[in-house]
């Protein structure tokens, strides 16, 4: 009998901490949900043409425009770690200079690990030695 007193509350604690991390992961992608634009990357400021992300936590896809291309993807969140997956984007060709944040701004996707979003900033950061890779501005929805 103890034996199964002991599995059934081992049961109910394993259910309990994934119901908990369920919460925290919904949460998390509520919060990311939005419009952001990119101010940012590498360090160096972006001030035309700037990419915008758009995070959906319904279907945790990730959308928007590459300064030149559209481009979107998938997103996984599991507390601060974030990973973007299966990115893919137009191929309309622009100028030099808009093709290398395109393509620094892409890299940026491909190698996030994790990100920090406080006072409507949101920053990412490298998966390999989280170095920062680019900051955006999350944009107020009317009626906020």
């Amino acid at each position: 009998m103890k034996k199964v007193i002991a599995i059934l509350f081992s049961i109910a604690l394993f259910s309990s901490c994934d119901e908990t991390k369920k919460v925290i992961d919904v949460a998390g992608n509520v919060h990311l949900t939005g419009n952001y634009t990119v101010t940012s990357i590498g360090g160096s400021e972006i001030s035309e043409n700037a990419p915008t992300i758009t995070f959906v936590a319904l279907d945790k896809t990730i959308r928007g425009n590459t300064g030149c291309n559209s481009f979107f993807g998938k997103y996984a969140l599991d507390l601060y770690a974030l990973t973007m997956s299966d990115i893919g984007n137009t191929e309309m060709a622009c100028d030099q200079p808009i093709m290398d944040v395109e393509n620094a701004f892409l890299n940026a996707l491909r190698n996030t690990g994790s990100y920090d979003l406080e006072n409507s900033m949101l920053t990412l950061y490298s998966k390999t030695d989280r170095s920062e890779l680019l900051i955006a501005r999350k944009e107020r929805n009317e009626g906020n």
